[in-house]
């Protein structure tokens, strides 16, 4: 799945206190760091605020330090901001989101100190492993329902 205006989607960690963290590390929950994406984008012809709305699809914001099976702090649902200006944008994505989700949004929003750059075999992962079962069970149906609900942006 791709959208138009989205130029490039990094996966790695941010928030912790360990630096260079490595994927083994970030599950062993001993880097106090997130699996996070960063995000590239011309809002020339995708908006901020639909990013961030595909962000409140595209997983469950009600989770506190888990994303279904997965389990622990690396899990937590979070956006690192940098800047007032992107802090208030989040702040706003947020209430948007509890208008879906309902006051259940747990989602914290960070000043981003660091992002690391997570390991080749993690980006792209869904387009590299289409057939793992992790993918077709967990990822595919929250990118078919992601999909539908921002048809319009599709390419």
């Amino acid at each position: 799945m791709q959208f138009r205006g989205i130029q490039d989607v990094e996966v790695g960690y941010s928030g912790g206190h360990t630096e260079n963290p490595s994927y083994e590390a970030v599950c062993a929950e001993t880097t106090g760091h997130a699996e996070v994406a960063k995000v590239i984008f011309d809002e020339s012809v995708i908006p901020a605020e639909t990013v961030l709305d595909i962000f409140f699809t595209l997983h469950d914001p009600t989770q506190l330090n888990r994303q279904g099976n997965d389990m622990g702090s690396s899990y937590r649902t979070c956006m690192f901001f940098d800047g007032d200006d992107q802090k208030q944008l989040f702040d706003q994505a947020i209430e948007r989101a509890k208008g879906v989700w309902g006051d259940q949004v747990v989602t914290t929003v960070e000043p981003l100190e660091k992002f690391w750059m997570g390991e080749e075999y993690h980006q792209d992962f869904f387009a590299k492993n289409p057939n793992q079962s992790y993918c077709n069970f967990v990822v595919k149906p929250k990118m078919d329902k992601t999909a539908k609900a921002f048809a319009s942006y599709l390419k």
